[in-house]
């Protein structure tokens, strides 16, 4: 998390992607969580573009008809900057340092990692724990990003009235919800790694977690806009019609041979690639589950059809599996969207940190 303080208040999740924002908003009760509210709103074209955002009105607005939407109680929010724009390193300290030290001393070595002027940046640490190696020392997570990362999702959400609390990574949110999928996984071998592939509008990423631990991830340019723009270019739609008749399946006969399967056979190839590169990057030869997110988890059969082709265990991601429900949530519809809503339920999920 980036220089944000935090403390334990309740948290609206924001999750702000390349073609719409998402909301969530989550209580507890000893363990058990329930989900008092969530929204999922979409963006004008070109609002963010490459994960920057570069319309901050456009954005706060969509924040603000999702805020309303989701009857959301706090105005106090966590949110996240991309993974693919923070630089994260695992560092060792003196064991004995305190707070303030710990912190000078993490600015010293800092710049030895960061490629930029640590005033261009946005810089924060965790203890991880002990060093295995040397118990006189510590591991601690070092974590950076450009200031201007930062920056516009912060002018973003106060343009929506919001108040952010935490600045978190897009990983790590990951991270945060694993377990809340891993405890519905039948059999689940929490030794063995798992690898949640979210399948987004424009970008494909890998998170790779074993022991409930974030140890690989990775992105690529490939998303369900592909099928929205050859939906368009085929049938002559336009973008908004495009998404609407994808959602709700009503297109011609050829829709699903000519254009969906193609793209359903493209989608396996790049897991597959995706996974490819994990296990370059590793000593790891094989994950035990996938799970997939993202928007294109939707596709009705994605999850066989993955699991036939790569022979791997693979399931549709849903951290809400277990939660109960306010009366405004419509359960037939959080579970639609529930693939979708991953890293703004990891970030909701800091109120109880």
């Amino acid at each position: 998390m980036l220089t944000l303080s935090q403390k334990k208040q309740p948290l609206i999740g924001v999750d702000i992607s390349s073609t719409s924002v998402k909301l969530v908003e989550l209580s507890k009760s000893g363990s058990k969580y329930r989900v008092e509210g969530y929204a999922v709103e979409s963006l004008p074209p070109n609002a963010v573009m490459e994960k920057a955002i570069s319309d901050v009105e456009a954005v706060g607005e969509a924040l603000k008809r999702a805020v309303r939407r989701a009857g959301a109680k706090t105005k106090f929010c966590a949110l996240a900057v991309p993974s693919s724009t923070v630089i994260t390193k695992v560092i060792t300290m003196p064991s004995g340092l305190d707070g303030d030290e710990l912190e000078a001393q993490i600015r010293v070595e800092a710049d030895q990692y960061i490629p930029y002027a640590l005033e261009e940046v946005n810089l924060d640490f965790e203890v991880v724990g002990p060093s295995a190696k040397n118990p006189e020392l510590i591991e601690v997570l070092l974590a950076a990003s450009r200031s201007e990362n930062v920056d516009m999702r912060i002018a973003a959400v106060e343009h929506a009235g919001l108040i952010p609390k935490v600045m978190d990574v897009e990983a790590y949110a990951i991270e945060h919800v694993f377990p809340l999928m891993a405890e519905q996984l039948a059999e689940f071998n929490p030794n063995a790694p798992t690898a949640i592939i979210d399948i987004g509008a424009t970008m494909t990423s890998i998170n790779a977690v074993k022991e409930e631990k974030l140890i690989y991830t990775r992105e690529q340019p490939f998303g369900g806009k592909m099928l929205t723009d050859e939906i368009m270019r085929r049938f002559g739609l336009s973008q908004e019609e495009a998404a609407i008749a994808k959602k709700e399946g009503n297109l011609p006969d050829n829709y699903v041979p000519e254009v969906l399967e193609p793209f359903k056979d493209a989608l396996v190839q790049q897991v597959h690639r995706l996974l490819q590169f994990f296990y370059a990057a590793s000593q790891i030869n094989a994950v035990d589950r996938l799970l997939l997110a993202g928007g294109c988890a939707a596709i009705a059969g994605i999850d066989e059809l993955i699991e036939s082709r790569l022979g791997i265990h693979t399931s549709i991601a849903n951290p809400f599996g277990k939660m109960s429900l306010s009366s405004r949530v419509h359960p037939q519809r959080l579970g639609q969207d529930a693939p979708s809503l991953l890293i703004a339920c990891g970030l909701a999920l800091r109120s109880f940190d």
